[in-house]
């Protein structure tokens, strides 16, 4: 038997306005369509801000549905909009943005796994890192540099 360490870093601001101005626009929009979910459910609202290489901004909000958990993450609704709408862009960063009716969330809040696993599938795709802020409804934002810190042990197309 042997024993490993997996280590992740994250740099971690003290808040939006801390952010540099780029990121702090994007974390804008993901702010502003985090306030249009639709969370009769959860009543836990995320928003998602993807900027891509060719410029474009495309966002999602978490879409929930009756036949609960049958709904969708606002992280795969901006990804896979991405996807259908600029299939050979690059992603260059992801701002998300959760809050909660029922009380402010102060932590940040980072994807889900089934994000997570959908956010490895375009790293993997565009062989190249995708920054990823994360934050609640207010305090520190996080910055993981590349989904793999979120998700060290990736699950991909190999091991198929």
């Amino acid at each position: 038997m042997k024993e490993f360490k997996q280590v992740s870093t994250f740099i971690s601001y003290d808040g939006i306005e801390e952010l540099p101005a780029a990121v702090r626009t994007l974390m804008d929009k993901a702010v502003e369509v985090r306030k249009k979910a639709y969370a009769p459910y959860s009543k836990f609202r995320v928003g998602a801000a993807l900027l891509l290489d060719n410029g474009q901004v495309v966002i999602g909000s978490n879409q929930e549905n009756a036949a609960y958990p049958s709904g969708l993450c606002a992280e795969r609704v901006a990804v896979f909009q991405a996807g259908a709408a600029f299939p050979d862009a690059k992603i260059e960063m992801i701002a998300i943005s959760a809050a909660s009716d029922s009380g402010n969330t102060h932590a940040p809040i980072p994807p889900c796994g089934s994000c997570r696993q959908s956010i490895a599938e375009y790293e993997f795709r565009q062989e190249k890192p995708i920054p990823i802020y994360f934050t609640g409804e207010s305090g520190p934002v996080f910055l993981s540099s590349s989904l793999r810190d979120l998700l060290p042990f990736t699950f991909d197309k190999n091991f198929l």
